[in-house]
């Protein structure tokens, strides 16, 4: 029989593998919904729907590994990095889908929600003025107009599978896909890796406005560390996100 693993929990979803399934339980159905649609129109390998219903989705396991995890060590050659650039690319150029992302929030509202989330690190002690200030200096660059691209709107370096021959075998969780900034995924998918960041964009071929990309690292650090610390991770760890605010210092 076979065993369940529980891939990652808290308050708002969950994910069990059960052999080669994967059960996405998830408090919000229209982030389910939206995950649906979002692979339905992806333009890139996804996982294969077994079947969905209120707040379950199952979907088959991708064959291939990740190239990594946010604070441990990278794998994959610089041919496996590009392809992921290159997979990365083929999104961004698809016809845009209904509805915007977590990639694509409005300037405003993102700022305003940077700045109270800059000063509730510090007036709460989360982390030093210094280190906040300059990280917000860094982020600013990143709150300009941009071109709407079809996004995936979380794309950790763990979302993206890689086969042998060093070809993308898959792309998974695409509940938060949708228009939006295109650099929001690059800079995503290389935070705390950025020795990679030049085969990425080598696959992806074009140039990259690279302040945006440090922009990116330094803005989704300063937003997630107290959602992560509240919701049993890490971001202190060796090479999170607290690490990658310090190497903008």
């Amino acid at each position: 029989m076979d065993e369940v693993e529980v891939v990652v929990a808290h308050s708002e979803r969950a994910t069990l593998r059960v052999g080669d399934m994967f059960l996405k339980v998830d408090g919000d159905q229209a982030r389910i919904d939206a995950e649906v649609e979002a692979m339905a129109l992806a333009p890139v390998p996804t996982p294969k729907i077994l079947w969905h219903k209120p707040h379950v989705l199952a979907i088959a396991a991708l064959p291939g590994t990740t190239l990594g995890r946010l604070g441990g060590p990278s794998t994959g050659s610089p041919t496996a990095w590009a392809a992921a650039g290159a997979a990365i690319r083929k999104l961004h150029d698809a016809p845009l889908p209904p509805r915007p992302g977590q990639a694509g929030r409005n300037i405003v509202a993102l700022t305003a929600e940077l700045d109270a989330e800059c000063e509730r690190l510090v007036t709460s002690n989360v982390l030093p003025a210094d280190l906040v200030t300059r990280n917000r200096q860094v982020a600013e660059a990143a709150l300009r107009p941009w071109t709407p691209a079809f996004t995936h709107g979380d794309l950790q370096i763990a979302h993206i599978f890689v086969d042998d021959n060093d070809e993308v075998t898959g792309i998974i969780d695409w509940s938060e896909a949708g228009q939006g900034d295109a650099l929001h995924d690059l800079a995503t998918f290389t935070l705390g890796h950025e020795q990679h960041l030049t085969d990425v964009i080598t696959g992806y071929g074009t140039d990259i406005d690279l302040d945006v990309i440090h922009a990116w690292w330094s803005l989704r650090s300063l937003l997630a560390i107290r959602w992560l610390t509240e919701h049993g991770f890490d971001p202190f760890a060796p090479g999170c996100e607290v690490d990658v605010l310090k190497s903008h210092m």
